[in-house]
């Protein structure tokens, strides 16, 4: 492991090497451990990820994190063959939810979303069929302008591939670098760090990982 490397882990009280973001704080920790990189193929989370990492713009993943219960109340479960019937009265309602972030564009950016997933239902058989179709065939750098030393990107073709189809396909609040997050996030890149205690055991779970079939 090289000393790069090594500076973006981190290892807590409990012995355990992690990466940097996910030792101090437990509700990080938790997330890091059981959840971020792990192949999803369940609609309705893959439909709440891009729907937090939306409402997450401008904010911490934690502030996020911490309401996310209180958003899945609101939203039904992030079914959105429910969420897509929601009205103006449903926008007025949850502009009143203290539990969730209050941005009127990004309620309805969800709301609008709702409507196109399941448009993409009708066209793939599913949602997890069509994002899986973005999974990369191999780790991509960063692209764009200036100086990037971080290890790991934030921006790549294929997220700015995946974002700029949404767009096509009328979404909402999902740029390219909401795109990798999200990506990130859902296991069809595995970014934990060299060194991480999870690293091998998601790319297990991506190898074993089945990817859903088309229409």
């Amino acid at each position: 492991m090289s000393d790069e490397s090594h500076s973006y882990l981190h290892t807590a009280e409990d012995g355990i090497s992690r990466c940097w973001w996910g030792s101090d704080d437990p509700d990080y920790r938790r997330y890091h451990d059981e959840e971020w990189g792990r192949p999803t193929i369940d609609d309705f989370k893959l439909f709440e990820k891009i729907s937090l990492e939306g409402f997450q713009s401008g904010l911490s993943w934690l502030t996020i994190l911490r309401k996310r219960e209180h958003f899945r109340e609101a939203f039904a479960g992030f079914d959105f063959n429910k969420v897509a019937l929601f009205d103006d009265n449903s926008v007025l309602c949850l502009l009143q939810n203290a539990g969730i972030v209050r941005h009127r564009g990004k309620i309805e950016a969800t709301i609008n979303n709702a409507g196109r997933a399941c448009d993409i239902v009708d066209e793939f058989g599913s949602l997890a069929a069509y994002i899986w179709q973005w999974e990369p065939d191999a780790p991509e750098p960063h692209i764009g302008k200036g100086e990037y030393n971080h290890p790991i990107p934030s921006i790549t073709r294929t997220s700015q591939a995946l974002s700029k189809d949404l767009k096509k396909r009328g979404w909402k609040f999902f740029g390219p670098t909401t795109a990798y997050a999200f990506m990130q996030a859902m296991g069809l890149v595995n970014d934990h760090m060299e060194g991480c205690a999870c690293r091998h055991e998601v790319e297990a779970l991506r190898l074993a990982f089945k990817k859903p079939k088309l229409l």
